[in-house]
């Protein structure tokens, strides 16, 4: 008998670790853009979705038929407010308002999570931010619905300025200091587009693959009392270092974008976008040296978009082909087998 309780404590603890470790993995989602001519229907994508263990999406735009697709099925959803809306709201409550009503409040059975205002704005663009979260944070609050659905805004890695190392972290932007005292007052979170790739091919002499891509054998460097063994850590660490500096130390951050090219670039191999991807979603539970325990982290893209613009890398950062067919094998539920095992 003694010995069966000893084994049933450790099997209740291992399922205990067990289920935290799962749960962790919902913390990952997949930004779902449809910039190309060749993608299935939302509807499909969903079914791929829940197939695959995906609970959460970001759009980029609000659309219907994303919505029809997703009710009732759980998956949270992150929605971006459009870059071309954002004066239209910015300065009129009564739109702000409308654009929640059409866009949210009318779409029962959509388990919507955030509320992205604007995507990685800059200059004059940037000054509707602040006032068009605010406004459709009110609405929100208005309608009842601030304590389920939070709002945010996305802003490029670029807005952090002295980010080595990363306690140097500042932002370098002027119109982060208001939109930093909005979340810190009203408990939203900071959704920052991490892009390790990009860092490494702009600096591969400083840089190495292994650092970037979660495969160094250990530790590269020490800030004070961190370690750092990958870049994509120290890259959030200086947003976290930033929002010390600006006041806002419990403004939680979300790695709204990350992801790895299989194609059109340096770096970019079907092998390495699997790799960083794959290191990416185990390595979320343990979050960041300044912030241990788990983050939330959106991976882009779901799809190759053919029709992005830009440089060709940009077409090329898909999980999946059109056909929904995989990129490469990826594991959005790394502890599954072994849970199973048990």
């Amino acid at each position: 008998m003694a010995k069966g309780n000893a084994f049933s404590l450790v099997a209740v603890a291992l399922l205990v670790l067990l289920a935290a470790n799962l749960m962790s993995v919902e913390s990952i989602g997949v930004c779902y853009g449809m910039i190309g001519d060749n993608l299935s229907p939302p509807s499909d994508v969903v079914r791929l979705c829940q197939s695959k263990g995906i609970h959460a999406l970001r759009i980029y735009f609000p659309d219907q038929a994303t919505f029809d697709a997703l009710k009732g099925t759980g998956i949270d959803l992150a929605m971006d407010v459009p870059n071309n809306v954002l004066p239209s709201l910015a300065y009129d409550a009564s739109a702000a308002a409308r654009w929640v009503q059409n866009n949210i409040l009318a779409h029962d059975g959509v388990s919507f999570k955030y509320i992205v205002v604007g995507n990685e704005l800059f200059g004059d663009a940037a000054n509707n931010i602040l006032p068009a979260m605010s406004k459709i944070w009110d609405a929100l609050c208005s309608a009842g619905r601030c304590n389920q659905i939070q709002v945010s805004t996305a802003v490029s890695f670029s807005v952090v300025k002295n980010t080595y190392p990363p306690s140097y972290g500042e932002f370098g932007e002027s119109f982060m200091f208001p939109i930093v005292n909005f979340l810190k007052n009203t408990g939203n979170p900071l959704m920052v587009s991490i892009y390790p790739y990009f860092s490494y091919v702009q600096n591969q002499a400083q840089i190495s693959q292994d650092y970037a891509s979660f495969k160094a054998p250990g530790p590269v460097f020490s800030d004070g009392q961190y370690r750092y063994q990958n870049l994509f850590d120290a890259m959030v660490d200086s947003v976290y270092s930033a929002l010390e500096k600006a006041k806002g130390p419990r403004v939680r951050v979300i790695a709204l974008e990350s992801g790895w090219p299989g194609s059109g670039g340096v770096g970019a191999t079907l092998l390495n976008a699997q790799t960083y991807n794959q290191n990416l979603i185990e390595h979320a539970r343990n979050g960041t040296p300044k912030r241990p325990g788990n983050m939330e982290i959106y991976i882009f893209a779901m799809f190759n978009e053919n029709k992005k613009e830009g440089d060709e890398v940009e077409r090329h950062f898909g999980l999946f082909n059109p056909d929904l067919s995989p990129a490469y094998p990826i594991n959005f539920n790394p502890e599954q087998n072994f849970c199973n095992a048990v």
